[in-house]
């Protein structure tokens, strides 16, 4: 009843298997990759035909995660899978952007790639596993797909690379202070495709070597998966691309010169209101069948590459008059907002971010359900793109794959400099407003962030920039671009970004839009966007004068720690006795497992007021310390005094004073605040205080004299 090929390879830690024939066979292809005891099914399905009129390429990746694969159910009231979570949106981005390059030009057929995880033995990542299953799945459909590609992850610890660390080695990173790396590479035979990294202030070269060391460790899984397609892979699909030559002739020789003029524009706006303008006019000089063929918005798109592409290669020079090393001029402000905790505005070129710094206490840390398990992140960083930021109307929606992208970009770029949490006991929550694009803007965003947090004070290890590389290759002639526009980027090659400190890589994410590139291009790439970020923090540091003072209207937290046996008695039958902390004190008292205690509020006194009241209840009182207690109960023989926290000692009428007294009521009376020292306590827990030997105004202790 079934035709099932199974292939295996033995791969870093694990066995690595591809089957198909089995599940799922009226899709076009699916295979099952299994790794360890994580299992992910790829389905593909592909249209026949295109639909009338398509002038894109409609490919769609869902990465899916079902709670049953790790034995769980999913929380919330509909105990059910609902809207894809933030790793399922980013591991679809990551299987996408390597496999859409390698599809055949011209080929607008829509095509569907899903990917679900069955199985997940909380060791290794899906991540990797779903990327090879898509290939494998690709590859046996059929599909006009210049594949298959491979994928590996890979990490970094005392100078080896490792390939395929297991979760709990990466799931955080500054958590770990012996993994510097957590990188994800998909490529050919021949080439690298796709580059997505965080990093620990690693070199050029040493982030260079982990590629080639990712890309040489995929090779045995490219084999198995043409190994696979020798024996059950389908008919390739027929696809013929249109014969486009004519359409190309008519509108190169009836816009080519309005089109490099319209090029030749530096202002954004006014550069596309003249390429619009030229477009009409291309249009009115063509024929009823030429304006009426699918294929026109690709021949005037050719045009548009083929202007902006030969100048660069030919010229040296850009669209907006920069030769190809220059960043664009750089404006850094910080403080713009009086009610804001940190606020800055990064504006470099044609790009702007508003990135808004905000602190929380314990609470505000965002509690995550990953099938691997639950964890907290005091770290936030959320990207927003408005229509306006590009001059367009447009509908406001909430975060698309393209904000959760480009926020975890950035999230990437900055984790590496945070403060550690015992240092730092804040929640950072970073919102990046792009108010301006042209070119990179999810690396304004991490220049933003960076002065955002230097303004609210938090203690950063250093500033980090972020700059974006682009590439236009043709034949063996390249040109590498730093700090690319936004047309550079639609009509270029690469879209490769480089973030980092002074000292080194922090984050790195390449995307390729041909069929991969050489170590030598990347190298130099890397080399070329060094010189960049350089300049970018140079530039960033003219806006920031020492270190910035904490908004009055951020809370000021402080952290303080006790033995863990004494954690009940700070919470009290049923939370009582932290209750009262909070309401007598006034300020927010938050307690882990470890007994770190974060006293949180915007009054200093109220802090101080909860730590008194903590560490009443947690802390011994000394033999020999002078403490300031009240009297609480008056008996013939003395004074019984609270003196530290709800501990009662007893002062012998002997000891109230130096002279004699003949009863305590002579002296003192209930409520009245005394100092005591304090002289002993005995086996059976019985304390003696001593008010004679201490100087009731100042509190000082009083020396005998001969």
């Amino acid at each position: 009843m079934f035709k099932i090929v199974k292939k295996s390879i033995e791969w870093g830690r694990e066995t690595l298997t591809l089957e198909t024939g089995k599940i799922a066979r009226q899709a076009d292809s699916t295979v099952i990759a299994t790794y360890g005891e994580t299992s992910v099914l790829a389905a593909v399905v592909f249209a026949k035909e295109s639909k009338p009129g398509q002038d894109f390429f409609p490919l769609t990746v869902n990465y899916q995660e079902k709670y049953y694969a790790a034995g769980k159910i999913p929380g919330g009231f509909f105990k059910r899978e609902a809207r894809p979570t933030e790793k399922e949106t980013l591991t679809s981005r990551l299987i996408d952007r390597p496999i859409r390059p390698l599809f055949v030009e011209g080929f607008k057929n829509e095509v569907q790639v899903t990917c679900t995880v069955l199985s997940h033995d909380l060791e290794n990542d899906p991540d990797v596993i779903a990327m090879i299953a898509a290939s494998a799945a690709l590859t046996l459909s059929g599909a006009p797909f210049l594949g298959p590609i491979g994928c590996a992850r890979v990490g970094f610890v005392n100078g080896n690379y490792i390939l395929n660390p297991l979760i709990e080695d990466m799931d955080n990173l500054r958590q770990n202070p012996d993994q510097k790396l957590d990188l994800v590479v998909a490529g050919t035979k021949d080439a690298v495709m796709m580059v997505e990294s965080e990093a620990y202030e690693l070199s050029e070269s040493e982030m260079l070597g982990a590629v080639k060391f990712g890309h040489n460790k995929m090779q045995p899984v490219i084999d198995m998966i043409v190994g696979m397609a020798e024996d059950c892979a389908k008919e390739p699909f027929e696809f013929i691309p249109a014969d486009t030559k004519d359409l190309d002739k008519a509108v190169k020789k009836s816009g080519e010169k309005a089109m490099r003029a319209a090029f030749g524009i530096t202002d954004k706006l006014l550069r596309q209101k003249a390429i619009a303008e030229t477009i009409e006019k291309i249009k009115d000089s063509l024929t009823e069948d030429q304006l009426a063929d699918d294929h026109l918005g690709s021949a005037i798109k050719k045009l548009e590459a083929n202007v902006v592409r030969g100048d660069i290669i030919k010229t040296g020079k850009r669209i907006d008059g920069r030769d190809l090393e220059t960043v664009r001029p750089i404006v850094s402000e910080t403080s713009l907002l009086p009610r804001t905790h940190g606020s800055a505005l990064f504006t470099r070129g044609e790009t702007q971010g508003l990135v808004v710094t905000t602190l929380g206490t314990g609470d505000d840390e965002q509690i995550i359900d990953a099938l691997h398990g639950s964890s907290r992140s005091n770290f936030l960083l959320h990207y927003n793109f408005p229509p306006y930021s590009v001059g367009e109307c447009g509908r406001n929606a909430g975060p698309g794959r393209r904000e959760i992208g480009h926020g975890k970009l950035a999230w990437r770029a900055l984790q590496a400099v945070l403060p550690a949490a015992t240092d730092f006991p804040y929640t950072i929550r970073l919102v990046s407003e792009i108010t301006e694009s042209n070119g990179s803007s999810s690396m304004a965003t991490v220049c933003g962030s960076s002065l955002s947090m230097m303004d609210a004070g938090v203690p950063l290890k250093s500033a980090v920039a972020g700059v974006a590389m682009g590439l236009i290759l043709q034949g063996k002639d390249y040109a590498v671009l730093t700090d690319i526009l936004g047309d550079e980027d639609h009509l270029g090659d690469m879209d490769f970004k480089v973030a980092g400190t002074q000292t080194g890589i922090t984050s790195l994410q390449m995307d390729i839009k041909i069929t991969g590139i050489t170590p030598n291009i990347m190298e130099k790439a890397l080399d070329q966007a060094k010189e960049g970020r350089i300049h970018i923090l140079n530039e960033m540091n003219k806006s920031l004068s020492g270190t910035a003072d904490f908004s009055i209207h951020a809370p000021r937290i402080e952290t303080m720690n006790i033995a863990a046996d004494k954690i009940r008695e700070v919470i009290g039958s049923g939370g009582k006795v932290i209750r009262e902390i909070v309401e007598v004190s006034g300020a927010k008292v938050d307690i882990n497992d470890e007994g770190i205690i974060k006293i949180a509020s915007p009054n200093g006194e109220s802090i101080t007021k909860a730590r008194e009241m903590i560490s009443a209840i947690v802390e011994e009182p000394e033999v020999g310390v002078i403490y300031t207690g009240k009297v609480v109960k008056l008996m013939d023989f003395g004074a019984f005094v609270n003196f530290f926290g709800k501990r009662d000692g007893l002062v012998h009428v002997s000891q109230i004073a130096p002279e004699r007294v003949n009863h305590p009521k002579d002296v003192l009376k209930e409520g009245q605040e005394v100092k005591v020292k304090l002289l002993e306590i005995d086996n059976r827990g019985k304390v003696r205080l001593s008010m004679k030997v201490v100087n009731q105004e100042s509190g000082d202790e009083i020396t005998p004299t001969d």
